[in-house]
């Protein structure tokens, strides 16, 4: 793998995040080693692609979840950005573990990340190195136990999600997440635990963060819409309700038909499977988490904890 190096100057620094040790271009560093400049192109226009990745205890050690469908979707964005990579899904995968494993993590979150150095400052960053690095941190539920226990409430941002004629909406890139960033602080602000955005017409998008499911009449309607990222969360959720016996329908949705809907819930790394007790202050179903998105959770939980044999080709043992 060729480590393309920094010309970072900064001074060291800790943050509180626990990192511990960082896989930084090749090499793996402390965290207050892993800095880059404040003239980081990445740092001015967003020029960064990320992933979000799950590594979860099993009995045989950490297991990443998907780990190869992330790594090759993190390249896709840089792709897409048309940042000129020397990675392989293969030199990302071997990063990811190299760096779960030094820092004796049984479960954590896992962050990687592509950026544009400091060479340049014009808006074009051709003259820019690219750099890679991996950080793993402890991770806990995303929402919090009430949100999961309870449900969690939804407001309707007053931010669109971005469609993709503004914003290359399937690239994971940070330029992207301005309009997650608002929405989502404009929800807390208000006392919500999550926005709920809808795109320029006015049918539902996603979450700040997370794919969008809804359950009707025993059917489960999986928001599709061309603005998304493609989830892998939202990817296997389909698959484990199909095996559980429950009819999938992509389907498009205003935010109305979700107000009326059995129930409502959230994916996604992070949040994995959070029920919805309610959208705007509209209780949905009963108001409370419903007792599919729980079941649905507890079923997820048992596949990426590794208690199901027929899913293991989805996890990656760390210390196999």
């Amino acid at each position: 793998m060729s480590a393309q190096t920094s010309s970072s100057t900064a001074p060291a620094t800790t943050s509180s995040l626990n990192a511990g040790l960082i896989w930084f271009d090749g090499r793996i560093v402390p965290e207050a080693e892993a800095t880059v400049s404040v003239l980081t192109h990445a740092l001015h226009y967003g020029t960064s692609v990320f992933e979000g990745i799950r590594a979860y205890e099993t009995e045989r050690g950490a297991a990443v979840f998907r780990l190869r469908e992330h790594s090759e979707r993190l390249l896709a964005s840089a792709k897409i950005l048309g940042m000129p990579t020397e990675w392989s899904a293969d030199d990302v995968d071997r990063a990811i573990l190299e760096t779960i494993r030094a820092n004796e993590r049984v479960s954590c979150y896992v962050r990687p990340l592509i950026w544009y150095g400091a060479e340049s400052l014009g808006v074009n960053p051709g003259r820019n190195k690219l750099h890679m690095m991996v950080a793993t941190l402890p991770w806990g539920i995303y929402l919090g136990e009430d949100a999961v226990r309870k449900g969690a409430a939804l407001l309707t941002s007053s931010w669109r999600r971005s469609s993709g004629d503004i914003m290359p909406t399937k690239a994971k890139a940070g330029g992207n997440y301005v309009n997650s960033v608002l929405a989502n602080a404009e929800a807390r602000e208000l006392g919500f635990d999550e926005a709920l955005l809808l795109d320029k017409e006015g049918f539902v998008a996603e979450g700040s963060g997370e794919n969008i499911f809804f359950l009707q009449g025993g059917v489960l309607y999986a928001i599709a819409h061309s603005v998304n990222l493609r989830g892998i969360t939202r990817d296997t959720v389909i698959t484990l309700a199909r095996d559980m016996g429950t009819p999938v329908e992509p389907t498009m949705a205003t935010r109305d038909e979700l107000y009326t809907a059995d129930e409502v819930f959230m994916v996604g790394t992070a949040a994995e499977v959070t029920p919805i007790a309610s959208i705007d202050k509209r209780p949905i179903g009963a108001g409370v988490a419903g007792p599919y998105a729980l079941a649905m959770r507890e079923r997820y939980l048992e596949v990426v904890g590794g208690k199901v044999p027929a899913y293991h080709d989805w996890l990656t043992f760390v210390y196999d």
